[in-house]
Order: C-alpha cells, then structure tokens, then sequence
C-alpha cells in the first residue's frame, strides 16, 4: 500500500477530529462546514469547530432560552434571537472562563479571532438567506496593538548555531542525547533559518522532495499548493552531512521517506521540533521567547534588509497577500527610509 504523504495523514487526521467536533455542535453547523470545505484547509475547519463550541457552551450557560436545550438541538433561529450584545457579552466572556476546571484566558488577538470565526459563520447563513438578521457584523472588532517582530540578531544566529553544533552548554542528559541527533538538529535549524519555511513545511519533507543539483526542497503551503524553495550553500552543506546518517537508519512503516526522523525512527513532530528550538534558543537568549515561527520571521526579516524587496520576501514566505508581509516588516520599511535620510546631502558641512 502507497504510503501516504505527510499532508494527506494530517487531512484525514484533522477530519476525525472534526467530525468528534461536529457532535457537539448544534446539527445546523454541518452545512456550513460542508459550504466552507473547498475554501478552507482543514486546520481552519478545526478552529472554526473549536470557536464555535465555546460560543455554543457560553449561550447555553448564560441563556435562559439555551439552557432549556441541549447544544445540539440548538434550532437555525436561534442565530437571530442573539443580539449584537449577547455577541459583545460573549467577547467579555472570553477574556477569562472555566470550563471543566480548567482556566481560559484571551488577549486581543484571541478575542478577535474568535469574533473573525462567528462572522465567517453569520455570514455564510446570511448569504444563504437562511437567516434575516446578522448581529455578528453589528459587533467591532477589538483594537489590537501592533507587536514587534520577536527575531534573532545575526550575532544570535551564529551563536544558537554553534550550540546545535557543539552542545558545550546542554546538562549532561541532553549531551547524552545530543550525540545522536546534532546532525538531524543543526540540518533542521540551519533550513528553518535559511529558508523561511514554517515548521509544518519542515516536519512535512520527504527525502525525494530535496534537489540536490539546484539546492532546493518540494514543500506543500497551508493552502495545498506544492512549491519549490531554494537555500543557499551552508544549508546544503547541512542538510549533506544529516541525509549521509539518515540514508543509515532503517524507519519504522509508514515513515520510510520521512527526511527528519525522531529517536524512534518515525516522522518528527511538529511538537518535537518546537521543544527542540527551545531548548537551543534558551541557551542563546533568556529574554526572547524564540520558536520555529520567530526563525521564520528571522529569515524574512533578513531578506528584506538584504533586498527591500517586499513582494520577494511574501513570494518566498507563502504569504498570499502582500499587505500581510508589509503589516509585518514596516518597522524595518521605516528603517530603511530613516537610512534614506541620512544618506542624502544637500551641501557639504565644511564648505568655504
């Protein structure tokens, strides 16, 4: 049997998963996730799940009309009984709840996602014309305040590279471990970090997707599309070193062409790879929380100071709209036309 690709078993992963969702929900939702299928990855489908069964859970706790009912019996309607206060209630909410003893927070930006995932599914109903009202378009987005890109400098590049490689300031435990995978590691973060890719992408690569002749790996983007993306010298020269073990160890079935293996010989994981980075990053800097996706705004952040090519810069990412990337990197866009500034002299200061 044909050994499925690393995005196909995801797929069908997160499609499992949203069907256990789906049970939960009111027996309406269904035919907006069926609407939404071909627009949307299933990751997304997931979240929509994941935001629309707490907002299901807020109205039937807070609700006298909800409370009479179970969650899945929850009639189209009650979509136009909701209010745009009820939603702004909601949204309070949010901020902080319990939910089967566990403690949930939101700051703006999760606050705002999950308002983003209620209008997506207003809107479908709306359009639709199965409903006459949307309270959720009457409800304003929560202002967020802009963050700065959490990167590594050059100089910490170098040095979280020198770590991978020597392992001088791991405990003696993860020296023990070290030995066996610093090869794997340093193949890993030196593509993270010279080629953007995102972490998924990475976890994702099969051996035959590497082109070794032009210096470039196959990957799949969020959205399905299959791309190339090409790195330069240091990391072929890593990702060299890594595939002579890697062509040594004999896989468990169903990860044979996985390029990046775990200690037990099956397809690293996504989790597994974030632990790792943080490891390495924490003996680099304390004050930088660095993950698989700070190298992923590392990397874009130094082509663009190599090239001030923003649409290169989105074209590599993935990202689909440009503006994403402007929105991203404008604090390095303003420091290019500060350089700009200085650069121009209308009169010598020392002139006669």
């Amino acid at each position: 049997m044909r050994e499925r690709a690393y995005h196909e078993s995801i797929n069908i992963q997160n499609e499992k998963k949203l069907r256990v969702l789906l049970e939960g929900l009111p027996g309406f939702c269904r035919e907006f996730f069926i609407g939404i299928e071909s627009s949307t990855s299933s990751r997304t489908r997931i979240a929509y799940a994941y935001d629309l069964g707490v907002f299901f859970e807020f109205l039937h706790e807070t609700n006298s009309y909800c409370a009479k009912l179970p969650i899945e019996k929850f009639p189209l309607d009650l979509l136009e009984r909701i209010t745009s206060f009820d939603i702004e209630e909601y949204l309070q909410y949010l901020k902080y709840y319990e939910h089967e003893g566990v403690e949930h927070t939101n700051d703006e930006r999760g606050l705002m996602r999950k308002l983003a995932s209620l209008r997506s599914f207003y809107n479908y109903y709306f359009r639709k014309e199965l409903i006459e009202k949307n309270p959720a378009a009457l409800v304003k987005m929560p202002k967020i305040h802009e963050k700065n890109i959490v990167r590594l400098d050059i100089d910490e590049i170098a040095l979280l590279l020198d770590e991978v490689e020597n392992g001088d300031k791991l405990t003696e435990r993860q020296k023990m471990y070290h030995n066996k995978t610093k090869n794997r590691d340093l193949a890993m973060l030196t593509l993270l970090l010279g080629t953007g890719i995102r972490v998924s992408e990475c976890v994702g690569l099969n051996i035959t997707d590497i082109d070794e002749k032009n210096n470039g790996i196959k990957i799949h983007r969020k959205g399905g599309a299959e791309v190339m993306v090409y790195f330069g010298d240091e990391v072929a020269e890593a990702l060299d070193v890594y595939l002579d073990e890697r062509l040594q160890i004999k896989p468990q079935e169903g990860h044979t062409e996985a390029l990046f293996l775990s200690l037990q010989n099956r397809r690293i994981s996504v989790r597994s790879v974030e632990n790792l980075v943080k490891k390495y990053a924490r003996l680099v800097t304390t004050v930088k929380n660095i993950t698989p996706h700070k190298l992923r705004s590392t990397y874009g952040t130094n082509l663009y100071r190599e090239t001030g090519d923003i649409y290169l810069v989105a074209d590599v990412l993935g990202h689909k709209d440009v503006n994403t990337t402007k929105k991203h990197y404008a604090a390095q866009a303003d420091e290019r036309r500060r350089m700009a500034a200085k650069s121009v002299r209308l009169r010598e200061k020392d002139r006669n």
